[in-house]
């Protein structure tokens, strides 16, 4: 058996295609521009320009190392570059005599607010997923997806309310798979999908919450929201993350995992996807020790997600037809009108559906399907 182990790093970096070298802002997006042939040195860049694609890169949560290979550059020199940005911001504080303040909100890796469908290369991504599926099947290879990332941001938020975008995605017919498969090529099939589609995920900004079961829960971090403003500000880009992230999942599914499944005389996988924005409460639910000949010698906070928000992304992805998607209200009006064509209103009785929330003033929330 082979040990496959995914860095989730090395995967967002195979799969954009370009990168920030500089920022168009707008009303509502900032749009990347240059493509990782710049970066590499195809073109002519600036000591400036590839110090600040450096950091941006280092900002998103991408290792030294990684940016150093990435980008033909010493790591060296990554460092120096890293660490002279630290100096000069701990000289300005000084300077200043101003202390900053201690919040929960973390430094948010810059992946997650910036438009990322535009630099996501979803036929590269279809190829590794046949690559590794294949793998997978024939070598029985194991995966291991470290959640510490997931970890780590909830921590930062631990005891507080904060405005999450949820995606829930769910197997269709899973109990029937579990019937007529043989519990090796069970377990086999759900590793693989829950890889790539946690890899897809990952590409898009977003964090797995939990693995339920066929079913995964993801968050997207909204650094800032002012619901005054609500098209004016960071919330925006996660909503806009996350559905074209079940977009490409659902891509994934049907032309990267069902073809090599196919080629294995296995039934092919359909998904259901629910996505919804709103408040969760970030709690800690015991620990997580690591012990080593009876001794703990580890020993580390477990956190989670509470809130209406994730209970209606999940109740929302049960109404969505095979390979569709269902969005919140909140989420279709926050959208761009080419995303809003691909959705239409979802005609659902209030039998089946009655939830009111205070974003409609008292009337029914509500959803809306994918087109196609």
């Amino acid at each position: 058996m082979t040990n496959f182990i995914v860095h989730l790093e090395i995967f967002k970096l195979l799969l954009i295609n370009k990168w920030v070298v500089s920022l168009c802002k707008s009303k509502y997006h900032s749009y990347l521009y240059d493509s990782k042939s710049e970066i590499r040195g195809k073109y002519h860049m600036t000591t400036v320009e590839q110090r600040k694609s450096i950091l941006n890169l280092y900002n998103s949560g991408i290792t030294p190392d990684i940016i150093a290979l990435e980008m033909d550059v010493s790591k060296d020199d990554i460092m120096k570059i890293i660490n002279e940005s630290d100096a000069n911001q701990g000289s300005e504080i000084a300077t200043t005599g101003t202390k900053l303040k201690s919040d929960k909100r973390p430094n948010t890796p810059l992946i997650s607010s910036l438009y990322l469908d535009t630099v996501v290369n979803i036929d590269l991504a279809i190829k590794q997923a046949q690559r590794r599926v294949w793998q997978v099947l024939k070598i029985k290879s194991d995966f291991d997806i470290s959640m510490e990332e997931t970890q780590n941001i909830l921590q930062s938020f631990a005891g507080s309310k904060v405005t999450f975008v949820i995606l829930h995605i769910d197997l269709v017919e899973s109990t029937n798979l579990s019937m007529i498969l043989p519990v090796d090529s069970l377990t086999t099939i759900i590793r693989a999908f829950t890889q790539e589609m946690s890899m897809m995920i990952a590409a898009y900004g977003g964090y797995v919450l939990k693995y339920v079961g066929d079913a995964i829960l993801a968050f997207f971090v909204v650094t800032e929201y002012d619901k005054e403003k609500k098209q004016e500000n960071n919330v925006y880009l996660p909503c806009i993350n996350a559905v074209n992230a079940a977009c490409s999942m659902i891509r994934v599914v049907c032309n990267g995992i069902n073809p090599i499944l196919n080629q294995y005389d296995y039934p092919e996988l359909r998904v259901r996807i629910g996505v919804d924005v709103g408040e969760g409460a970030v709690v800690q639910y015991g620990w997580d020790t690591h012990s080593k000949n009876g001794k703990v010698v580890m020993k580390e906070a477990h956190f989670d997600v509470l809130g209406y928000t994730v209970n209606i992304a999940t109740k929302m992805t049960s109404m969505a037809k095979p390979d569709h998607i269902v969005i919140g209200q909140m989420v279709y009006d926050l959208v761009d009108e080419k995303l809003k064509r691909e959705f239409r209103l979802l005609p659902i009785s209030t039998e089946m559906w009655n939830y009111v929330s205070n974003y409609t003033d008292g009337k029914i929330y509500n959803l809306y399907e994918s087109i196609t």
